[in-house]
């Protein structure tokens, strides 16, 4: 049963394509529906997350060090099936509790990025654990308006860039593992973004409309130009001592967020 102040934020969370205020405001969080280990029903719940490659993210089962893993926890265990609320997309994934020694080692990097985890794991004698969870199918967009659709792409593109510039402003000399993979995840996930786009939309939209040539042609130079700075950014970021990251993000953010809005104030209105 949710408590009143979970379920608030939850109603919030699907409201606003994922974004929430208060504590969590500016947090990488999702919704994560387990089915209930003894009653059958979903349960849903909000977590934060991380990371790690295009097809897997990881959560920590913490439960503020309390002395017993969350429900959600043991819904997994009976059903590793679990639904996802990204804010812009809902989608099938499957749970991978981590053991030994992948669990420790991941367990360390995200204290590294956060070290609550390590104040929580010293809270309790369980080993607190780590979830991988890994996208198994496709599903629909939080919407079903293709064009707002993609302005909840950009907006989530957008969201991600501004917290991983105040992570990098904040990260001190160096960058630590989780944030060097955040960096990157964010310039795979915009690549392919894009890839999409050059190769299916922009076509598709050229095909029924001719007079957005113009346009189309702006947008694929923008998309050529960020390609640029995509690649700059992750040759810097897999440096072992990488500098002057934050005027390369910077320039980035900048570039994106102008052809974000170009993109935008030029083909939303035709979807």
């Amino acid at each position: 049963m949710l408590n009143d102040f979970t379920q608030q934020i939850i109603t919030e969370f699907r409201a606003n394509a994922g974004q929430v205020g208060g504590p969590f405001d500016g947090a990488r969080l999702l919704l994560l529906t387990t089915t209930g280990a003894r009653s059958g029903r979903p349960h849903t719940t909000i977590l934060g997350y991380y990371p790690d490659t295009d097809d897997r993210i990881f959560i920590v089962g913490s439960a503020g060090g309390g002395p017993k893993h969350p429900d959600w926890y043991h819904n997994l265990l009976a059903d590793p099936v679990v639904t996802v609320e990204d804010g812009t997309f809902t989608y099938e994934a499957r749970a991978e509790p981590l053991h030994g020694t992948e669990r420790d080692e991941i367990f360390a990097r995200l204290t590294e990025a956060d070290p609550g985890w390590g104040e929580y794991q010293s809270k309790t004698t369980r080993t607190i654990p780590v979830v991988a969870l890994r996208q198994v199918a496709w599903g629909p967009p939080n919407t079903s308006s293709f064009g707002e659709m993609l302005k909840r792409i950009h907006g989530a593109f957008r969201r991600e860039l501004a917290l991983i510039r105040r992570e990098v402003a904040t990260s001190g000399p160096t960058l630590g593992a989780q944030l060097r993979i955040n960096c990157l995840t964010l310039c795979q996930g915009l690549h392919i973004h894009h890839t999409h786009e050059t190769d299916g939309m922009f076509p598709a939209l050229l095909a029924r409309y001719p007079e957005l040539a113009p346009t189309i042609t702006q947008l694929q130079s923008d998309h050529d130009k960020i390609a640029l700075l995509l690649d700059d950014l992750q040759q810097l970021i897999s440096t072992p001592t990488p500098t002057s990251v934050l005027p390369e993000l910077d320039h980035l953010i900048e570039t994106l967020n102008n052809h974000l809005d170009h993109e935008e104030k030029h083909l939303i209105h035709i979807f």
